[in-house]
């Protein structure tokens, strides 16, 4: 049974739980991005996207794929991956430890269902999504490929040159969503390196573009219906995701800060106080 939006909120705010509880424990890891692709990942895992830990495959063949591009928010993806049932929840606890298949950028080498790629050498997940995307139309497999970037991340250049290629080549079973908080990890995108109107850009680059507000589920969920729908229409798709690093959490919201930098026991406290316990339970 596929969750509605306000299951889906409840799962989002214990990932959000998750994310706290497992970079606390770590002493390390991406806290700020993670917390603000929560509903993101939540909604892609648990509603749009076309597979299931018993359809995965490594290959990505007969199923909906997704790079996480920005693999430094692991924490966001491990989580989800737990709650869909991909693999144990107790498997949480060993985020970043030695030996454990949990590692701060996702790595395959673990054989971690759920993972596809190492990511988080920024500017390649997008790439990757184009060459996935662009053999399921050579084999004709009807699913969709989907890719999550970051707008510090689009200071690379090798996004612009998959951007090129995805369009030259009509890769229009690929929908990517650009993740636009305007944080990045040395300060405001607009201060380290301006990348102006995105949305002027993906379309000049011959993309279709989407606004969608992240943190708001309901809007996530109708944004996807339009997405899916503009697919098989010639231009690979970019989704313009506005979302506020650290959401959730008041005192890592909207900052920099906290994009590299996880909480200290009180931080952790504090910050759970503000993340009502859900019928989900922690790990």
């Amino acid at each position: 049974m596929i969750p509605d939006s306000t299951t889906l909120q409840q799962l989002s705010t214990q990932v959000r739980r998750d994310i706290i509880r497992m970079t606390h424990l770590a002493a390390s890891g991406h806290t700020g991005g993670a917390l603000g692709n929560a509903d993101l990942l939540t909604a892609l895992y648990l509603h749009i996207l076309q597979q299931s830990p018993d359809t995965w495959r490594p290959d990505g063949q007969g199923h909906d794929m997704f790079f996480l591009s920005i693999g430094h928010i692991s924490p966001a993806l491990y989580s989800v991956l737990a709650r869909a049932g991909y693999f144990d929840i107790d498997r949480l606890r060993t985020f970043r430890q030695a030996g454990s298949p949990l590692q701060g950028h996702p790595s395959p080498e673990w054989n971690l269902p759920g993972i596809h790629i190492a990511t988080g050498s920024l500017g390649q997940g997008l790439s990757v999504a184009c060459g996935a995307a662009l053999a399921k139309k050579m084999n004709n497999d009807p699913h969709t490929v989907y890719a999550l970037i970051g707008d510090g991340e689009s200071e690379e250049g090798q996004i612009w040159e998959a951007a090129l290629f995805a369009a030259a080549r009509h890769i229009d079973n690929l929908i990517a969503i650009v993740d636009w908080n305007g944080q990045q990890i040395d300060g405001p995108v607009k201060d380290v390196l301006d990348i102006g109107n995105l949305d002027e850009k993906w379309r000049a680059f011959g993309w279709q573009t989407l606004p969608m507000q992240g943190n708001d589920m309901a809007d996530i969920l109708r944004v996807f219906d339009l997405a899916k729908a503009a697919t098989g229409q010639g231009k690979p798709l970019m989704i313009l995701m506005r979302t506020e690093m650290g959401y959730g959490v008041d005192f890592m919201q909207g900052t920099h800060l906290w994009h590299g930098k996880a909480p200290n026991t009180e931080q952790t406290e504090k910050a759970l106080a503000q993340l009502p316990l859900t019928e989900f339970g922690d790990f």
